[in-house]
């Protein structure tokens, strides 16, 4: 989709120099940026990784962890 935004001077500038370095387009560059921003702020994509990862590593409960994180709880105001 093509589409017109505007954006500072300066970060355009300095976007500018990326897809010669990079060996790419302008327009993948900024569909790679935006693609990177919409990704670290969707919420819900946020808790899936964290879900995806805690399910690969599994659940291993370490005595002494498991005793830090009460006394931490315990401590901690609600």
């Amino acid at each position: 989709m093509k589409t017109a935004v505007s954006i500072p001077d300066d970060i355009f500038e300095r976007a500018e120099q990326l897809p010669a370095r990079k060996r790419m387009s302008r327009s993948a560059l900024y569909a790679l940026a935006l693609s990177e921003y919409v990704a670290r702020h969707a919420p819900s994509d946020i808790t899936e990784a964290m879900n995806s990862v805690c399910d690969q590593v599994g659940e291993r409960k370490d005595p002494f962890v498991a005793a830090a994180a009460r006394r931490i709880l315990e401590n901690a105001e609600w």
